[in-house]
């Protein structure tokens, strides 16, 4: 069901084979399957004009602190801002939206944070931090320690006592792990990226479009078996017969223990007297 790659499955794949991903490149690749139309180079125009404006706010020195407070003044200037009132709107989750509409979730805004910040050359990291996607601007000259950028709270520059006590409660009642406060890489941010838009269409019984999310988070983690089991199981509501019992039969050898053997086993043979539809 999945072999008929679409242009945005290919390009998003062609990425992720790079040593480093993209990650402006990558979101829109992820968006491209949403907008067929869409023009990728006008999005990545808008971000330099971003960077530009930063730019010339800083001057040439480009102090990493003077950097994060000008990209906080002009994001703001420029009407970016979290949607809290919508905060599930699936648009929030695709970079082009979020640039045009200048409204976004922590995971977005900070993905186009590092972005910009990339352009004028100082290096942020994405923090995975549980409920609230964060950057990092590591200790470095001109900063006494680690600074924390809370994209989707009007770029709040916060220290990392004040960021574990500002979201303890978003930890709801597990120990503070000071690793919530580690860098992770660009997979792990697409990753999430992804897993808040399965997490949108799963609540919404789009299985379509949950289809082809969980096909891009298993070119992002291809070994991942629950991905593997949920694409299976979506592909088997859609009638995908044949792509359904493949991965539903790939989760079972790579997970034999798992609690749900019993309920896949029951599916696979249901698929065996079904034909299939969609291949």
């Amino acid at each position: 069901m999945i072999e008929a790659s679409s242009a945005a499955r290919v390009r998003f794949a062609a990425l992720l084979a790079r040593s480093e991903i993209p990650l402006d490149e990558a979101a829109l690749a992820i968006a491209a399957e949403e907008y067929p139309d869409l023009d990728p180079a006008s999005i990545l125009a808008e971000m330099d004009h971003l960077a530009v404006r930063v730019g010339e706010a800083v001057g040439d020195l480009r102090p990493p602190l003077r950097v994060l407070q000008s990209m906080r003044a002009v994001f703001l200037e420029a009407g970016f801002r979290g949607n809290d009132q919508s905060y599930y709107d699936p648009r929030n989750s695709f970079l082009n939206e979020v640039v045009v509409r200048r409204l976004g979730i922590p995971i977005t805004l900070s993905l186009l944070t590092i972005e910009v910040a990339r352009r004028l050359g100082l290096q942020l990291q994405g923090v995975g931090f549980p409920g609230h996607f964060l950057v990092k601007c590591p200790a470095q000259a001109g900063l006494a320690g680690d600074v924390f950028i809370d994209a989707f709270n009007g770029w709040q520059l916060l220290g990392a006592e004040e960021c574990t006590a500002r979201f303890r409660a978003a930890l709801h009642g597990r120990s503070f792990d000071q690793s919530f406060l580690e860098p992770v890489d660009s997979r792990h941010i697409l990753t999430r990226l992804l897993h808040n838009l399965k997490r949108i269409y799963v609540e919404r019984g789009d299985d379509v479009r949950t289809l082809w999310v969980v096909d891009r988070l298993l070119q992002v983690t291809p070994g991942d078996l629950e991905e593997r089991r949920d694409r299976g199981l979506v592909s088997a509501r859609l009638g995908g017969t044949v792509a359904a019992r493949r991965d539903l039969e790939a989760y079972l050898r790579g997970n034999p223990r798992a609690s749900d053997v019993e309920e896949v086993r029951e599916l696979l043979k249901e698929l065996s007297e079904r034909k299939s539809l969609l291949n």
